[in-house]
């Protein structure tokens, strides 16, 4: 008896470093501690802890993130649209009728305030048009060899390098609480799917966004192939985004974070569910570091989802104020 004893101390002595290190770690070290990490980390303490009131079973962890804005940049205009742009000027010279129709006129003017306008919609018809006929395969490796060559006109930085520390660790923070981390993009599904596992950790099938139409053929035996098709199928931005979680991940998250009004009603859609729930938004204010934006701007308005978040007591991250750093290559 006095031995098991001895060596039950032993390995609890063995073990209190450990556990106390654990407890010790800071799971999210690039946030100011204010208000904003501090509802984070009392919300998910609440919803994973045994007994608790708020207590949320594994399989209903379910957390939802826009990606432009909210993840990473989506200044001076969205990633997908300069990298669809970049395609429509490669192509222009077989197509002079883009010369007077839009949105295809817009990018080939060079204008920025136009281009700015397009919306999801916009965006993706030039995507669709200028990327109709290819495999689904051609298409992703079109967009990596793009993300490996690009640049991004202020930082002289890869655009997959403009990803927010702050978000990483807590996307990190929420999967070591057993969560599952979901896309909610009004970005174009196919344009993301290639790289998000390798930038954010989410693999493509945990990726829900705008799409086009594929059609499936078999150009020689035992070699089927999916083609992109020049036709829009589904715009998961708004009001699409509710349905996009219930067509795509067919659970309610408990946890939404977003940047704009088209996130809304994802996160209105979040609130209303039973329990413990958990919305924020992203509210862009540091010219020095990032961009400062919200209500006047054409990419990424904050206007009306400000106003609620205000009234319904959601959580607004201010990043000058809540952010140590924006960007990991900041990190010293």
């Amino acid at each position: 008896m006095q031995r098991r004893s001895f060596l039950m101390g032993l390995a609890a002595a063995a073990w209190m470093p450990v556990r106390q290190s654990l407890a010790q770690a800071d799971p999210l070290p690039s946030w100011n501690d204010g208000s904003a990490r501090r509802a984070i980390l009392d919300f998910v303490s609440r919803v994973t802890s045994a007994g608790s009131p708020d207590f949320v079973p594994v399989h209903e962890r379910i957390a939802c993130f826009d990606n432009d804005g909210t993840l990473w940049t989506e200044q001076p205009m969205y990633f997908q649209a300069i990298f669809a742009s970049d395609r429509l000027r490669a192509l222009a010279a077989r197509h002079p009728e883009w010369r007077t129709q839009q949105p295809f006129k817009a990018v080939l003017d060079g204008d920025r305030a136009a281009i700015a306008t397009l919306g999801e919609k916009g965006l993706l018809e030039i995507v669709a048009a200028t990327h109709a006929g290819i495999t689904t395969e051609v298409f992703g490796q079109a967009v990596l060899d793009w993300l490996a060559a690009a640049r991004h006109p202020r930082f002289n930085r890869p655009y997959t390098d403009l990803v927010y520390q702050p978000m990483l660790e807590l996307l990190t923070f929420l999967r070591a609480n057993r969560f599952k981390t979901f896309i909610v993009s009004g970005g174009g599904i196919e344009f993301m799917r290639p790289w998000t596992e390798r930038v954010y950790g989410i693999p493509p099938e945990q990726v829900v966004g705008s799409s086009g139409l594929t059609r499936y053929t078999m150009p020689a035996p035992d070699k089927p192939e999916l083609i992109k098709e020049a036709r829009i199928e589904f715009i998961d931005d708004g009001p699409g985004k509710p349905i996009g979680i219930n067509r795509f991940i067919g659970r309610r998250p408990v946890f939404a974070f977003g940047n704009s009004d088209g996130d809304q009603q994802m996160l209105e859609w979040t609130a209303a569910g039973p329990g413990a729930r958990f919305m924020g938004l992203v509210h862009h204010t540091d010219a020095v570091r990032e961009y400062a934006y919200d209500r006047d701007s054409p990419v990424g308005r904050l206007d009306k989802a400000w106003d609620e978040a205000v009234r319904r007591k959601w959580i607004v991250v201010d990043m000058k104020s809540d952010w140590k750093v924006i960007y990991p290559f900041q990190l010293k």
